[in-house]
């Protein structure tokens, strides 16, 4: 079933948007069938003896029981599909217009198998990268799957031309309008499993297209449903859908459904240069493309095997045949199947691919180059957060996403107070979290503002996409823009169900290298924090910060805050010698209170010796092991004292802080006070006294310790 869709935007033709229609038409003329379909059967057959192949890589003898892996491993069923929007697509990136880009995302995160056959047959696949081929490489291809080691079995950045970790479940829809915003020249092909269609990422990211409407410039996304019908337990919702009624769902969101199941390839061809001669840019309002493969999961693998059935079942997400080591009839299955792609057709005796399949590849990929930090033009006074924004979005590359909080957060973006087309506000933390993933990973600066409250929704999609990031660093691809998350709306000042600053634990938790919490004293040094971090490069970057006015504190302590992540306030000191008590604070509430608390100590405790200091990133409390930003032994000494007690008061749980310094060795002097739930609905200043954070509260107990310490 085929839908027609409109002609393509005459406007965007004018305004230079790229003529991937035409492309389409190219490719269709240059690349005959039979090679696109050679291209498929090379992919299917490649992806499946990853499995079970531990020799005979070209299947060049009939199949022996020494040619098998003792215990088969991976995914198998989502290949076919993706396989075969790869060799569709192989054509048309061959094709593309002048100076245009096209990426495609693994929304399918299990197709691990088949990105590492597109990598090898592409010449990208070390120790292939060189440009050739070699029957040694194949051998290793296949025979060495899963290979933990080196790439691993599912669809990461391990395996070159991977921009997007499929296990990250939900977002690739919405990533690939990140990568597309601002960027006309560039189409975005998300591969979207109809699993992940279930996920409200995915069902939030086809209505978040809207939000982008009059933001700018950009390039455009043509969405690939791969409906086959099955989850990795059982049938998918969308499986229960007639066409019928996948157009109308499809049609209500503002696209316009191409539905084909894949068996006659030609007409999918033409279906597919359909689509490209329809696309518009992302933020056009008229109905955008979306295809819709209805191909069965594990298609073109065995249909059934000693009278079970194993097509259109739960069998075929993996290994379909589990042990065809031992079991005869499973044998001779894997035999069969793996002779239907007729390999020794599609690869040579020397591991190349056969001139076939050679017409039908894109060639190989090139690594855009990544844009360099934008340089900020800094102004005398930092007082203002918002200054910085509006400063780094003078200059190209830059975005900002929030929740539909921006005036909420008090950030003024422009003079009369309207929301400029760099900023974009939809009610999705996700989506914006995966805009800002695609924005960054194509090299562009990007920042999401949120409540301290809401930002814990997007803890999984952080945790994922720092493994992606860790991954693509092993890979050698380096030096990204940071991820940038500004969290205000704090809940020392919020309602009670407002009150959770549970995502920079979570973030500290996880001991990556590359996260960095920051909680400045104040808005001036709060404004230098967010400067840097949207010059730094691949961290992954918290500020907390109260959305209002407060205290400001004298500034000459804050360039070794900000360069060394801690320094002293003399300001706040008193006394001579070894100090009886170190207060240290974190964050602004914290530092508002825990100075007031320093003034009345030096009252009513004049002949004490009391060390201030305010710690800029909570990192540097960690041990130098965990935590680049760490202290050194000297440094922790010098600020922190030998022996003395300290009082430490944090804006987030203190939990996660007395594991960074127990990490160290450093637990038993420490004493953490932060957020505690106050368990209902309760004033700020009652959350303070809750909390310990009060003055009095904290004034009684820095006593306490003095005196503990002094007997």
């Amino acid at each position: 079933m085929t839908t027609s869709l409109t002609a393509a935007d005459p406007a965007a033709e004018a305004a230079g948007f790229p003529d991937w229609g035409q492309a389409g038409a190219n490719a269709v003329a240059a690349v005959p069938d039979e090679a696109v379909d050679a291209y498929w059967r090379a992919l299917n057959y490649l992806s499946a003896a990853q499995l079970y192949l531990a020799d005979n890589a070209r299947m060049a003898r009939p199949l022996r029981h020494e040619d098998l892996k003792a215990s088969p491993r991976g995914h198998w069923g989502v290949c076919p599909p993706v396989n075969y929007l790869l060799a569709h697509l192989g054509p048309l990136t061959a094709h593309r217009p002048p100076g245009s880009e096209l990426l495609v995302l693994h929304g399918a995160g299990h197709a691990g198998p088949s990105a590492l056959a597109h990598a090898y047959l592409n010449q990208n696949l070390p120790p292939t990268g060189s440009g050739t081929w070699s029957i040694a490489a194949l051998r290793t291809l296949v025979g060495g799957f899963p290979d933990p080691g080196r790439f691993g079995s599912e669809v990461t950045p391990l395996i070159p031309g991977v921009r997007h970790t499929g296990g990250q479940l939900g977002p690739a829809l919405s990533v690939a309008q990140g990568m597309a915003l601002d960027a006309p020249h560039r189409l975005v092909v998300p591969l979207i499993g109809d699993g992940e269609l279930e996920t409200g990422a995915t069902a939030a990211a086809w209505l978040a297209r809207r939000a982008l409407l009059g933001t700018g410039e950009h390039g455009t996304v043509l969405p690939v449903v791969l409906a086959n019908g099955l989850r990795m337990g059982g049938p998918s919702l969308l499986a229960g859908l007639t066409g019928e009624e996948i157009t109308a769902y499809f049609t209500g969101l503002g696209y316009q459904p191409l539905i084909a199941d894949g068996s006659d390839l030609p007409a999918f061809r033409r279906l597919l240069a359909d689509a490209l001669a329809s696309l518009q840019p992302l933020a056009g309002a008229g109905p955008q493309p979306v295809v819709v493969l209805t191909m069965p999961k594990g298609k073109t693998g065995p249909e059934q095997v000693g009278g079970r059935q194993i097509a259109g079942t739960p069998a075929v997400h993996k290994t379909p045949l589990a042990n065809p080591l031992e079991n005869d009839d499973e044998f001779a299955a894997l035999a069969t199947w793996l002779a239907s792609y007729r390999p020794t057709e599609l690869l040579t005796a020397q591991g190349r691919p056969s001139e076939l399949v050679r017409q039908a590849l894109p060639g190989p990929a090139a690594e855009p180059p990544a844009a360099g930090p934008a340089v900020i033009r800094q102004r005398q006074s930092w007082s203002d957060v918002s200054a910085v924004v509006r400063a780094r979005a003078e200059h190209p590359g830059f975005r900002l996403f929030s929740p539909d909080e921006i005036a909420s957060n008090r950030l003024s973006l422009s003079p009369d107070g309207s929301t400029p087309d760099w900023a974009v506000e939809i009610l999705n933390e996700e989506i914006c979290h995966a805009w800002l993933q695609g924005y960054t990973e194509t090299g562009r600066d990007a920042l999401l503002a949120t409540y301290e409250a809401f930002a814990p929704v997007n803890t999984s999609l952080l945790v994922q996409h720092l493994k992606h990031r860790n991954l693509r660093h092993a890979a050698g691809h380096a030096n990204l823009p940071s991820v940038n998350y500004l969290i205000t709306s704090l809940g020392w000042r919020n309602t009670y169900t407002h009150q959770n600053p549970g995502l920079a634990s979570a973030m500290l938790e996880l001991e990556d290298p590359s996260v960095h919490i920051y909680a400045p004293a104040d808005a001036t040094r709060a404004a230098a924090v967010l400067a840097a971090m949207l010059t730094s490069r691949d961290r992954v970057n918290f500020l907390i910060t109260d959305k209002h006015s407060g205290v400001s504190f004298p500034p000459g302590p804050f360039r070794d805050e900000l360069t060394r992540g801690a320094a002293i306030w003399p300001h706040l000191s008193f006394g001579r010698g070894t100090p009886d008590l170190v207060l240290a604070s974190a964050g602004d509430i914290p530092a508002r209170q825990l100075a007031e608390t320093a003034r009345e100590l030096r009252r009513i405790r004049a002949a004490t010796t009391i060390r201030y200091l305010h710690i800029n990133d909570l990192t540097v409390l960690g041990p130098a092991g965990t935590w680049p930003a760490a202290l050194t032994r000297q440094a922790f000494t010098d600020l922190f004292g030998a022996d003395c007690p300290v009082l430490l008061a944090v804006p987030t749980f203190p939990g996660a802080v007395r594991a960074l310094l127990a990490a160290r060795g450093e637990a038993d002097r420490f004493h953490v006070v932060g957020y505690r739930d106050p368990g209902r609905p309760t004033s700020n200043g009652a959350l303070l006294e809750h909390a310990g954070l009060s003055v009095p509260v904290l004034s009684a107990r820095a006593t306490r310790l003095i005196e503990e310490h002094r007997r």
